[in-house]
């Protein structure tokens, strides 16, 4: 998956000739160093000769067909002079002398002809990538729905995901190639802005799962040979296949079956774990011997891909839901589900799951309350329910996990039995599954109940995120995301969890405690997370070298100044990996500015622009790094560019009326803070400051009635509560004002200002 790399807002090409920039079937091989040769990509021709039964299975399997040229075989959409149109634009698709072309509007919205190079998956829908003469290559917006017509498809559609598809960040070399094919280099220039990609094979091939293979072939010719085999340079990893002897049994009158041994290693679900979860790249050139954090980073569960209780929202790609779950925890792995070659599942419809679940427990009426042959009897159907992304790809939650529409009705996450159920109700369905199978499970709801509180600030919601971080029956990455949604959290309790996160022994749980650093005091997070900076994981070094990046060399002797740089220096090359995105360059304008680095950190932001103009975060954060510089008047011109580029942006308003506040212009405030307000009422912080803004203009009414209808979508939001007990106190309102300081405390027990706070407003009420 495509980085995300974080971007904060802090305030609030030139085209390569196109001979040479282009695919290279074959990237160069690495040179012979001093020591053993470093295994080398073979092919996998040569791998079928010994692998026959592997080799016949992956022949025409997704993995097999994830790229191909475009040729009358591969392409599936119909070139026939066929016109589309979405969005305004039409678009046609046809042959020209056996070649495929699609004339659509190019990026200046004139009718250009692009040629189609390569097809790009091939069920349930294709997209075609098109070339371009700096070396990239854009998946079209318009796919093929290559689904039966029975079904719907056999038609062109719209991508809604991809707006602007010719944008040079959206291209197949930086945002799909790495899992769509084999040993790839992405050979990108950032001075040019153009690519000379390479690759080994086209599509995903047998080093992409298990690396390159010239050592493994040269041992199986010496042993053939009848020669012991040499030293091996480096380990063998086809020989060495995770758990060869993975086996399940049931025990004795059990009707789930258990791992006759532990599973000894992750490293197969980490050969997968790469192109199959949400992730940002740290360092390119993978092999699967490699740790996943050494050379990825996973996302945690977070607001907008997950839902408060772990099941997807966004396109997340598995992994992380299946970290998630009892399976994971009990030793499952991919291929006990999914044949690692032909990619089939190993069995059909619930006779997968009776493999380790007893039929006559698990597939009968009374576990599944519906009758056999139904959909609701198909296991998937309850605890793998489907989401539908790219229009009509349907991707199942792989956390596998019950149904719970008692959080439905608590909190209003999704369950299976309302998908189907839609007549009925949430509190309906709840009903029943506790009639037939008891109460639900408590330590799930006590995780949603915690992250939903974490993420709109209820109360206790620290005490809560707490406890869910220092339990262990709760997954590593769900106490991970628990522990990340500490940060700002002042209490005892939140630093104490922390504190804890940040020696666990699981590198995830100390990321997730990383982040739950933010917003610290400086020093006191320089003293939790430097030791960090020599973490044995490298996605952990390099996120506590994104946290320390500004620490002060002052306070750091120089053993600790050399681990902060070598952290961050760690960080800003995980940055440089994928410096085709924007939100990588903006996030290394925002490392750059951490360092003092300001033009280099201006350079940056700029670039990111120019990638993508529309990019609101380099915008405002170039702005602010001209406000600490001194310089209103270019703080204002990166204001008015940000407006021209993004007119209804709300950020953007509320960043230029805080510009003209510091500039002693107040009065002139009021309106870009009151259209933000207006614009954005999700964002407490947009309400807060123009409330203040019209309190300080004399405008005291209109302030607290601004506040509290914005306290009405923002029940626990400690500055909008603040400001309304000052306000209603300063107008002699006192009972109102402790009313609302109680608010406060309840929320923040541990904060001594708003103790007092409440305690001078109950003895001036006597």
């Amino acid at each position: 998956m495509r980085p995300r790399w974080a971007v904060g807002t802090v305030a609030l090409v030139v085209a390569t000739a196109a001979a040479g920039m282009y695919l290279a079937r074959r990237g160069p091989r690495p040179e012979a160093g001093a020591g053993p040769p470093a295994a080398a990509f073979v092919g996998r021709a040569s791998c079928a000769g010994c692998h026959a039964p592997q080799a016949a299975r992956f022949a025409g399997s997704h993995h097999d067909l994830a790229m191909a040229d475009a040729s009358a075989a591969s392409v599936l959409g119909r070139f026939d002079g066929t016109s589309f149109t979405a969005a305004g634009v039409t678009s046609t698709f046809h042959r020209r002398a056996g070649r495929f072309f699609v004339r659509t509007a190019g990026p200046a919205g004139e009718p250009i002809d692009y040629e189609v190079a390569y097809t790009f998956g091939v069920s349930p829908l294709q997209q075609y990538l098109l070339a371009f003469p700096d070396g990239r290559y854009q998946p079209f917006d318009v796919a093929w729905d290559a689904r039966s017509a029975a079904e719907g498809g056999q038609r062109w559609f719209a991508l809604a995901d991809a707006p602007d598809w010719s944008s040079p960040w959206r291209s197949w070399n930086g945002a799909c190639a790495e899992c769509h094919s084999t040993g790839l280099r992405k050979g990108y220039d950032p001075a040019s802005g153009g690519y000379a990609t390479t690759w080994e094979e086209i599509d995903v091939s047998c080093e992409a799962c298990h690396g390159p293979g010239s050592e493994h072939v040269r041992i199986a010719e010496q042993a053939a040979a009848g020669a012991a085999p040499p030293p091996r340079g480096g380990r063998d990893l086809l020989a060495d296949t995770p758990d060869p002897g993975r086996k399940w049994a049931f025990a004795p009158g059990a009707t789930t079956a258990a791992r006759v041994e532990p599973r000894a290693t992750d490293a197969e679900i980490e050969s997968c774990a790469p192109c199959h979860a949400r992730r940002a790249t740290l360092t390119e050139g993978r092999t699967a011997d490699q740790p996943l954090l050494d050379t990825h980073l996973p996302s945690l569960l977070r607001a907008g891909l997950y839902h408060p209780d772990g099941q997807i929202l966004d396109e997340v790609y598995v992994y992380g839901s299946f970290l998630q779950s009892r399976m994971y925890r009990a030793g499952v792995t991919c291929s006990d589900c999914h044949d690692p070659h032909a990619l089939t599942l190993r069995a059909e419809g619930n006779a997968l799951c009776t493999r380790c679940h007893l039929a006559a427990s698990y597939d009968d009426l009374s576990h599944t309350l519906h009758e056999a042959g139904s959909p609701g009897a198909r296991c998937v159907e309850c605890h793998m329910p489907a989401t539908a992304y790219m229009a009509v790809d349907p991707r199942r939650d792989h956390a596998l996990r019950v149904p719970r529409p008692d959080l439905s009705a608590s909190m209003g996450v999704p369950n299976a039995c309302n998908t189907c159920h839609t007549e009925r109700d949430a509190d309906w369905a709840a009903a029943v599954v506790e009639r037939r199978f008891g109460p639900p499970d408590s330590s799930r709801a006590a995780y949603a109940a915690a992250v939903h509180a974490g993420r709109v600030g209820a109360p206790g919601a620290a005490a809560m995120l707490a406890a869910v971080a220092g339990d262990a029956a709760h997954a590593p990455i769900s106490r991970a995301s628990a522990i990340s949604l500490l940060a700002g959290h002042g209490s005892a309790a939140a630093l104490e969890a922390v504190e804890r996160g940040l020696t666990d022994p699981d590198p995830l749980v100390r990321l997730g405690a990383i982040e739950g650093l933010e917003g610290r005091p400086g020093v006191e997070a320089l003293a939790l997370a430097l030791p960090l900076t020599a973490d044995s994981v490298r996605a952990v070094r390099a996120m506590a070298g994104r946290l320390l990046a500004g620490a002060p060399a002052a306070a750091l002797t120089p053993p600790q100044a050399a681990a902060v740089e070598a952290a961050v220096a760690e960080y800003e090359a995980a940055l440089r990996v994928d410096a085709d995105h924007p939100d990588a360059r903006a996030a290394l304008g925002d490392l750059l500015a951490a360092r003092g680095r300001v033009d280099q950190a201006e350079a940056a932001y700029r670039s990111a622009l120019a990638l993508d103009p529309t990019h609101l975060a380099a915008h405002l954060n170039l702005a602010d790094l001209f406000r600490a510089l001194g310089s209103p008047e270019r703080e204002a011109r990166a204001l008015e560019a940000a407006l021209a580029a993004l007119p209804r942006a709300p950020a953007v308003h509320h960043a230029r009326g805080l510009h003209q506040v510091r500039q002693g212009n107040a009065a002139t405030a009021l309106e870009p803070l009151g259209r933000a307000a207006r614009d954005a009422p999700e964002n407490a912080r947009f309400a807060y400051v123009y409330g203040v803004a019209l309190a300080s203009s004399g405008r005291a009414d209109e302030a607290v009635a601004v506040l509290a209808r914005a306290l009405e979508l923002h029940a626990y939001d400690r500055e909008l509560l603040t400001a309304l007990a000052t306000y209603h106190r300063d107008r002699g309102e006192v009972a109102t004002a402790i009313a609302y300081a109680e608010r406060l405390v309840e929320l923040f027990p541990e904060d001594p200002g708003l103790l007092r706070l409440l305690a001078e407003l109950r003895a001036a009420a006597g």
